[in-house]
């Protein structure tokens, strides 16, 4: 196992080595949510708090850690008798993004238990992780069926293990941390909720700072020993600093005064629920034991408002989390002349290193610059399209609508802002997917309603009982059955089919023309698709989108998971200029060909926002036409939102639609929320279309 590298000789990164060490003094805080970009060393600061963590005493012969000062009587290895004991380090367990439930909460032997009555439990990584901390890298990117035992776990203190009526429980409390960058996807609210503190990190850009990094940094990777052991003085005293605080920390006076705090900011930024105002409450009181106070004072309660409360305060998934600190400013200084018995002193933490609890932070990484990568996408636009060429267009639909800016190297107008955002309804894509779980299209899920039963692919972990009776009945005599019990063999074993919903890839095709800008349809255009990208957040989908406009079309945002990124792109998106219709197909298809090659099982739905017009290049609408006609014959799911707009329609989206074999929504339908129920007509229209083809 490689050496950790030393806490102590992290660079900068305040508020986070703050935030962690609070959780080492008081578990009871609830754990760290660390939110920051690519290469700021951000795994390296968490699992170089494993060093410090306190050791603990447990049973030599229990798997679970069980505490021998408080025994667990669920304990699948207890009774425990006063036997041998021993001390260890407090472990950190790192539960990987593509992980099991079973690698999760552990694994029963369903074959056993059901022929010999044993429970043959193998424990899984959280009962590694009790008394310890349970790290995990790309939270945000996490499973649901991982996310929901987390916060089982997280809320009881425990795992619970069921398989067909066989059950197990053991004890689970750890200290929760997570690390994420926010350009991957958001977490989900609940388990968002379960981290006591979050911290934003970001690198230095300061140069100094920098410089420091990479000199420790490449100090440690030519000798990591000799390098830990340069910083082992101060590492040695960061631990008896967390000991001694631990030691003090029941000793911290919260008084009424700080309560009275702590309860009129968390009321002030309108927190949800009562668990903001009481991490923030243990941790002030952990931030007065490691300032070795007895005394929580008013800096105490600035400091833990500003690491307990950003997260928990967000109304929108397209809002950055944060906290106005003007605002929280104002509302301590409500409280200046109240003397609560050290609640006014105004002596607070120090300003060096870990322990300033400042609340900006600016530290710089590991020293890794982010990895950036480049590249171009280009497209297949199939050999029989006619060529795209440019050329003026000025006898085209859009060079007569409005004052909209024209065909050229010049014509852009400047984003417009997207209309207030609404609620849709549900869309999904036709057929029966084996994708990501998620919330939008039907699909086989591990998790979900039983719909039938087949034999076991690997080991068995969804039990279909029925069945397995069933398989295992006509053999009894044969087997020789004596008495009550039931003969039951491998062969026998049935698991259950289960179905649940899927998230899928929604790639957004938006017509960014000068056609578009006229008449001021773009805002509304925007709220549009910023309401869609809402409902795709909701259902755990993968995004992406293609905007045309001009000479060509433009990959605006890669697939990705982070909602917040698209809806950044689409706040930006100029407008102006020809309308390539053909080549922003054709890019979506060479997009989705790619993703199909990276995620196979990850079903697509194709969202087209355009007015239907195609201008530039000789018969811009018949090599549109024939692009759609391409993205048909591959089965694509699509749906068309007709953007066109005047007293004269000349009905093009809806041709497009026909080719696509594809619904077509009028943004008026949209708005009214009944575009969702026309593109659920998808299965129909497309099983319809094709049937007759």
């Amino acid at each position: 196992m490689s050496t950790p590298y030393p806490f102590a000789a992290i660079v900068g990164m305040d508020s986070l080595r703050l935030a962690l060490l609070l959780n080492a003094v008081s578990p009871a805080v609830g754990g760290v949510l660390v939110r920051g970009e690519k290469g700021t060393a951000k795994t390296t600061t968490v699992r170089a708090l494993s060093t410090l963590l306190p050791e603990v005493e447990t049973h030599t012969d229990c798997r679970f850690g069980c505490d021998p000062a408080a025994p667990d009587a669920s304990c699948p290895d207890g009774p425990h008798e006063d036997g041998t004991r021993f001390v260890r380090p407090a472990r950190m367990v790192e539960l990987p993004v593509g992980a099991s439930e079973d690698r999760l909460v552990g694994s029963l032997d369903i074959e056993r238990a059901l022929s010999d009555g044993v429970k043959a439990f193998e424990p899984g990584l959280l009962a590694g992780a009790h008394r310890g901390v349970l790290y995990v890298d790309e939270v945000n990117l996490l499973g649901d069926h991982l996310v929901d035992s987390l916060l089982d776990a997280a809320a009881t203190g425990a795992a619970h293990i069921e398989r067909e009526g066989v059950s197990v429980r053991h004890a689970s409390r750890f200290l929760l941390v997570g690390t994420m960058n926010p350009e991957e996807g958001e977490l989900r609210p609940q388990l968002l909720d379960r981290f006591g503190l979050t911290v934003e990190v970001a690198a230095s850009r300061e140069p100094g700072e920098r410089v420091e990094v990479v000199r420790r940094r490449l100090a440690y990777d030519e000798d990591p020993a000799a390098f830990t052991a340069k910083w082992a003085a101060e590492e040695e005293a960061l631990r008896e600093r967390i000991a001694a605080a631990r030691a003090l920390l029941p000793s911290v006076r919260l008084g009424d005064g700080a309560l009275r705090r702590i309860a009129a900011v968390c009321a002030g930024f309108e927190v949800d629920g009562m668990r903001a105002d009481i991490v923030t409450a243990r941790t002030a009181t952990a931030l007065a034991a490691w300032d070795g106070r007895t005394d929580v004072v008013t800096e105490d309660v600035r400091q833990a408002a500003l690491l307990a409360l950003p997260h928990r305060r967000r109304r929108n998934p397209f809002d950055a989390p944060g906290l106005d600190e003007e605002k929280l400013d104002e509302i301590l200084r409500q409280f200046e002349d109240e003397d609560d018995g050290g609640d006014d002193d105004p002596q607070g933490p120090d300003d060096q290193g870990p322990d300033d609890g400042g609340p900006e932070d600016d530290g710089p990484g590991d020293g890794m610059p982010p990895q950036e990568t480049t590249g171009t996408d280009t497209t297949d636009p199939a050999a029989d399209l006619p060529p795209q060429r440019e050329q003026p267009a000025a006898d085209s639909p859009s060079a007569q609508e409005g004052s909209a800016p024209q065909d050229g190297a010049g014509g852009e107008a400047a984003p417009v802002a997207a209309a207030e955002p609404f609620r849709t309804r549900k869309f999904d894509v036709p057929g029966l997917g084996e994708g990501a779980a998620g919330r939008r299209s039907r699909a086989r899920t591990a998790h979900g309603r039983t719909t039938g039963s087949r034999r076991p692919r690997g080991t068995l972990t969804r039990l279909h009982l029925a069945a397995t009776l069933q398989a295992a009945a006509p053999h009894q005599h044969a087997r020789g059955r004596a008495g009550r019990g039931l003969v039951v063999r491998r062969d026998d074993l049935r698991e259950a089919v289960r179905e649940g919903r899927e998230g899928n890839l929604v790639l957004f095709v938006v017509d960014a023309s000068g056609s578009m800008a006229a008449r001021k349809r773009m805002s509304a255009v925007k709220g549009a698709v910023l309401s869609l990208l809402l409902d795709a957040y909701q259902r755990r989908d993968k995004i992406g989108m293609i905007t045309f406009r001009g000479s060509g079309a433009d990959l605006a945002l890669p697939p990705t998971s982070s909602v917040d990124a698209g809806a950044a792109r689409l706040e930006k998106l100029p407008t102006g200029g020809r309308t390539p219709l053909a080549d922003g197909l054709l890019r979506a298809r060479e997009v989705l060909r790619v993703e199909r090659l990276r995620d196979p099982s990850r079903r697509p739905l194709l969202v087209v926002v355009t007015d239907g017009r195609a201008t530039g290049g000789p018969e811009p609408l018949v090599r549109a036409s024939k692009a759609a006609d391409l993205l048909a014959a591959e089965g694509t799911a699509s749906v068309v939102v007709d953007c066109e707009a005047g007293p004269v329609r000349l009905g093009l989206a809806a041709e497009l639609g026909q080719s696509l074999q594809a619904p077509v929504v009028t943004l008026d339908e949209l708005r009214a929320d009944t575009v969702t129920a026309l593109v659920r007509t998808v299965r129909t229209t497309t099983t319809t279309t094709r049937g007759a083809a």
